[in-house]
């Protein structure tokens, strides 16, 4: 695979800050086309190398700039039931590579995500632009942003879950790993289940390197079976990190209420 381009450093942020074109480019070069048979045919798809090792060391640093500007709210698992392992909320405005990625990742998902509400019989249609669908999401009092960096020590686990926030949800989401697996950390393998009618659910183990991102159905998606479409449910999570320190960041493109 050619080396990602590369962006100008900044005097003022805390990795180099690429225009959106750039960000816009380096996702039209993923070979979108097997994405999408991937994310019809088994609800995921791993997009190799969407951010470098550089930047994935910039953006888990983060990380320690606890609470505001950057980050809206820190949630420590235990206290709610998650799981084992802590993780914060980004405040608008969003680091340029977080807001890069989410506009440029979504209108490579929109087209999947309208097929897939057509094909379950859901009324709702998504608009072309981000911008536009994050309007939409305002205008019914989802405020807050979702994008959040997630930290792992050893015992930390993430319990199954589905990533809704409101009414207004976008189908697909999208998770960066910025650790390096066996170097890093040990342990800590993304994992996704899915629940068919009348059927035992069944999980998958989905591997990533540092830099990787995986694309996956937040709820449902659709099926097609011998009597026709029918909706497989989706959870995920993250299973027990056996050593060292795990950091992920999570692209979600609804906002929360």
């Amino acid at each position: 695979m050619s080396a990602l381009p590369q962006p100008t450093p900044s005097a003022t942020a805390p990795w180099p800050t690429p225009s959106a074109a750039l960000y816009n480019a380096r996702v039209a070069a993923l070979d979108w086309a097997q994405a999408a048979d991937d994310l019809h045919t088994q609800g995921h798809a791993v997009l190799p190398q969407l951010l470098s090792a550089a930047e994935c060391t910039a953006l888990a640093a983060l990380y320690r700039q606890a609470g505001p500007p950057l980050f809206r709210s820190r949630v420590v698992m235990q206290r709610h039931g998650f799981g084992l392992g802590e993780y914060q909320y980004f405040s608008y405005p969003l680091p340029d590579v977080v807001a890069g990625l989410r506009d440029a990742l979504y209108p490579e998902l929109q087209p999947i995500a309208n097929h897939w509400n057509a094909a379950m019989g859901i009324d709702v249609r998504f608009p072309a632009q981000h911008a536009d669908f994050i309007a939409r999401c305002h205008a019914a009092g989802q405020l807050r942003p979702t994008p959040l960096l997630l930290q792992y020590a050893p015992g930390d686990y993430n319990c199954l879950h589905q990533d809704l926030y409101g009414e207004h949800v976008f189908p697909l989401q999208v998770a960066i790993l910025l650790s390096e697996p066996g170097r890093d950390f040990t342990g800590g393998e993304f994992v996704l289940t899915e629940q068919r009618p009348r059927m035992q659910s069944r999980a998958e183990v989905v591997p990533l390197r540092r830099g990787d991102a995986v694309a996956f159905a937040v709820h449902h998606r659709p099926v097609q079976g011998t009597r026709g479409t029918y909706r497989v449910h989706m959870r995920h999570g993250v299973s027990r990190v056996r050593s060292g320190q795990r950091h992920t960041v999570g692209i979600i493109f609804h906002d929360a209420e």
